[in-house]
């Protein structure tokens, strides 16, 4: 990839989202390419709510906020491009991608049970995406068993 490349990243506010857009921000700087970080908001209407300009102004400041700590993490030299789209994340985010040559996600690490009930935004952009899909996975976890392991004891030969 070159600077005519482009990779799109998902952003939403969560460490996988984070970890997605500082990745995506390393690779490209390793590569040359454009970098668009891309933050989807809806709006429902509920009586005492929030209105749509409230909740897209709520989306830009996070994407904002995130795009600001990645710039501190990584150093802050690089450019990225802030998009904030209205509609469900995984048709933003395929949208965006179509002139895209990657699209990064990160994943939350949800278990099995969540990911049956609300679904998931990285499997549906994995199918509906015009580009490769990179899934930033949540790191594993890092806490040391409670006790040692315990050595089988074997018997001698006799």
């Amino acid at each position: 990839m070159n600077a005519n490349h482009l990779i799109v990243v998902g952003v939403d506010g969560s460490d996988g989202g984070r970890r997605a857009l500082e990745w995506a921000v390393r690779e490209a700087a390793g590569s040359g390419c454009a970098v668009q970080a891309v933050t989807a908001w809806s709006w429902v209407a509920i009586e005492y709510g929030p209105s749509p300009d409230e909740e897209r102004n709520r989306a830009t400041a996070l994407l904002d906020r995130e795009i600001a700590a990645v710039m501190t993490a990584v150093g802050g030299h690089h450019t990225i491009a802030a998009e904030v789209l209205e509609g469900r994340p995984a048709d933003v985010l395929t949208a965006a991608a179509q002139a895209a040559d990657l699209l990064v996600l990160g994943s939350h690490g949800h278990g099995r049970v969540r990911h049956t009930m609300l679904g998931s935004v990285s499997e549906s952009c994995v199918r509906k995406a015009p580009c490769p899909v990179v899934v930033i996975p949540a790191p594993a976890g890092r806490s040391a068993p409670a006790t040692p392991p315990v050595p089988r004891q074997t018997a001698a030969p006799a």
